[in-house]
């Protein structure tokens, strides 16, 4: 069945000038709506903006964080110079709109995510969700797990801070708390979380021993200071292909230094270079069967030239890249060369 997936010359238009007009949609890619859409254009890929941010402990403003990177990130091409790719040639990628938050209301807005994701995940498209803080990443993962089934998945989860304590001043669903809620959901496995890039002051030993006893893993930025970013990665994705089909990327932005992503929320220095965490969330793509991506508490109000705002764009388009090279590496080998055509003729 082929797919439908023309758009009018008016739209085409639109999409092919540059962020700053036309349709803001992320990477200029073509807009859809409705689940319908996604049965007749069968794309690879969904992006899908979650745009709640009601959960923060610190500086709000994360809500703004889809919009930001669909009108204010620089389009720089699609063409990758380290791979060699064009990366939609190989791979086929859509904007599906936001999930339709009610601000204030945390249970009608974690299911209209956990809703915008499954019309996605279930379709076997990856689904690539833009935060809003990182209590989006419960409903969107609980989605994910449903469909790949419970204990299934693995998390490389990318963060200053493990996100693990119980409640945090009364909330269960701060942004504080989303990766216990997974853990205590089933829907993946303590063993199966891998987190990258922690520091700093918190949580406290209560939460750390509850970690433990969970069988999480984590990579602190100290050893990646003491060991390297790619020896740390060849440990990270080991790990992650430890028991699981597929693996959800989670990233919060401020596991960068803040001198790269000053528009977080809950910034805390020490932290990852953006040449580094590019490569690391490329190699993840590369290397495993990725199944979803989030970015999380990208805060403009707070960001500076757009630092943040282009640092999370160029995630999500490293996490293309290494997928449409994975894509291509599949397609060749499902299709190697006829030998036949190269024989010398008389």
């Amino acid at each position: 069945m082929t797919p439908e997936n023309q758009l009018p010359p008016g739209l085409r238009a639109q999409l092919d000038s540059s962020s700053y007009m036309g349709v803001p949609t992320f990477g200029l890619r073509p807009h859809l709506s409705e689940p319908e859409q996604l049965d007749a254009w069968r794309p690879d890929v969904a992006i899908i903006g979650a745009p709640w941010d009601d959960n923060t402990t610190n500086r709000p403003g994360a809500r703004f964080g889809p919009r930001a990177l669909r009108a204010n990130a620089y389009d720089p091409g699609s063409y990758h110079l380290d791979l060699e790719i064009e990366i939609f040639d190989h791979l086929d990628v859509v904007d599906y709109g936001d999930a339709i938050v009610s601000p204030g209301l945390w249970e009608p807005s974690k299911t209209a995510i956990h809703q915008r994701v499954s019309e996605v995940t279930t379709r076997d498209i990856i689904p690539v969700i833009i935060g809003g803080d990182h209590s989006i990443t419960w409903p969107a993962a609980l989605a994910v797990g449903a469909h790949h089934g419970h204990g299934r998945i693995g998390m490389i989860h990318f963060d200053a801070h493990a996100d693990t304590a119980d409640i945090v001043r009364g909330n269960l669903a701060s942004h504080g708390t989303p990766m216990r809620r997974l853990i205590e959901s089933g829907a993946i496995t303590g063993k199966h979380f891998i987190q990258v890039g922690l520091r700093g002051y918190w949580p406290p030993p209560d939460v750390q021993a509850w970690m433990r006893a969970q069988g999480m893993r984590h990579h602190t930025m100290q050893e990646i200071w003491e060991r390297g970013i790619q020896s740390v990665m060849d440990d990270v994705i080991t790990e992650a292909l430890d028991g699981t089909d597929g693996i959800y990327i989670s990233i919060d932005i401020d596991v960068l230094d803040p001198g790269f992503a000053p528009g977080t929320g809950t910034p805390e220095p020490g932290g990852l270079t953006p040449a580094d965490l590019l490569r690391a969330v490329r190699r993840i793509a590369m290397d495993t069967n990725v199944v979803a991506l989030d970015i999380t508490e990208v805060c403009p109000p707070y960001d500076h030239a757009d630092l943040t705002t282009n640092n999370a764009h160029r995630l999500i388009w490293e996490t293309l890249a290494g997928l449409a090279h994975r894509r291509r590496q599949t397609d060749a080998a499902a299709n190697p060369p006829d030998p036949s055509t190269d024989a010398p003729t008389n």
